[in-house]
């Protein structure tokens, strides 16, 4: 690769560290310290959650409808994306906080899809799409990143210094990405006029739509409270940021390392495998309150809902390549809103039973119902077709 291929690749891992990484999910390793500083409750914590996934569901079903001037709408919305990380520092307004969150999830929508659609489009341009997968390792590195500074920087400027803190690292990944970008020039897209045909939803379909959308339900509680959780934990306090360091490490390798499965074994079968990994990473904090279970969840955490979201949506673009458009779109309609109900579902839990492990237990039921809803929509179809459910050869490399 040429120096500015590198370069458009590098600039859009910053990208997707900015708008993932920091601006969505370091909250989850801030949240501890707000709550004890600011007396803010479970419940209201749920609440910050769903704003920002409110938001994020907003903007990425707005980035599709952007065919024009991608790239300066894009760094448009880094800006701002930037600029509400560093507000959240500025303010102790409940409310406040609710509309900044609500903004980071919205820009954080545009600055997904379209850092995608370009980085994507620009080395396919250049036959280089065999590179397309580091892109979404921005993600784990992001929450990597996070993980490590949090703790860090809370120990001599509070919550608030550590907003500001990430808020001028975003910053500077921003300014970096726009050097490198400065002689790309990105063409307007042509609009594709949408399809009415719905025949993807028939067969296998409609069950990975069904599961992929409780997956996002019952992920995204784990996602958003695992750092509060075992930062509760007396005995484990010490472990709680160390762990997001995992779940960020473990998602930034996870995209290679099960498309190499995939490579070797049919998708829907590693896909149920990765489901079950899931299930027994978010139970065991239940089970076991002890180092190694905490960490241990968190690496299969990180490793698995990178991977059931790069092999459900890889999967379905690759079953229907002519309604890739579509069915990416209802993949994504669910998962967001299972993302917005999880963290509301999640403080109601633990508010009525008072207990960490009932969210936690919430989350295993709904992501095993995903799995039984996957594992009979397999046996439902291949019933039904008197045939075995189709492989087809899959690189995943599309994140919801």
């Amino acid at each position: 690769m040429s120096r500015q291929h590198i370069g458009v690749l590098f600039g859009g891992v910053l990208l997707l560290v900015v708008a993932m990484g920091i601006s969505r999910f370091a909250f989850t390793p801030i949240l501890p310290f707000m709550r004890i500083d600011e007396g803010l409750s479970f419940e209201a914590g749920g609440y910050l959650a769903s704003s920002n996934y409110i938001g994020y569901f907003v903007g990425a079903l707005g980035a599709g409808f952007i065919y024009r001037n991608k790239k300066n709408v894009l760094l448009l919305n880094v800006l701002l994306n930037v600029a509400s990380i560093i507000l959240m520092g500025l303010t102790n307004t409940f409310w406040l906080w609710i509309i900044l969150r609500f903004i980071a999830g919205a820009t954080g929508g545009y600055i997904f899809v379209l850092t995608s659609s370009i980085v994507m489009d620009y080395l396919a341009s250049h036959y280089l799409t065999r590179f397309s997968g580091f892109l979404f390792t921005g993600i784990g590195l992001g929450i990597a990143i996070s993980g490590l500074l949090v703790p860090f920087i809370e120990v001599s400027y509070q919550w608030e210094g550590t907003w500001l803190g990430l808020g001028l690292l975003s910053a500077l990944f921003f300014v970096t990405t726009v050097l490198l970008w400065r002689k790309v020039t990105i063409k307007d897209a042509e609009k594709v006029p949408k399809s009415k045909d719905t025949k993807f939803l028939q067969g296998l379909m409609p069950w990975l739509i069904l599961a992929y959308g409780l997956e996002g339900l019952g992920y995204i509680i784990t996602g958003t409270f695992l750092v509060d959780i075992i930062y509760n934990i007396e005995s484990l306090r010490e472990y709680a940021g160390y762990s997001w360091v995992v779940t960020g490490l473990a998602a930034a390798i996870a995209s290679p390392l099960w498309s190499k499965m995939i490579s070797k074994f049919a998708t829907v079968k590693v896909l149920i495998i990765a489901y079950i990994l899931q299930v027994i990473g978010i139970i065991l904090p239940v089970l076991f309150q002890t180092a190694w279970s905490v960490l241990l969840s968190a690496f299969l955490f990180g490793f698995t809902f990178v991977g059931i979201v790069s092999l459900s949506t890889g999967y379905a673009r690759e079953l229907f390549p002519k309604q890739s458009g579509a069915v990416v779109s209802a993949l994504t309609t669910v998962y967001a809103i299972g993302q917005i109900i999880g963290p509301i579902l999640a403080s109601g839990f633990e508010s009525y039973f008072n207990s960490f492990k009932a969210p936690l237990t919430l989350a295993c039921v709904v992501v095993t119902l995903a799995l039984s809803v996957l594992l009979f929509g397999k046996w439902f179809s291949e019933r039904k077709q008197g045939a075995p459910v189709p492989d087809v050869s899959n690189n995943p490399s599309s994140l919801s």
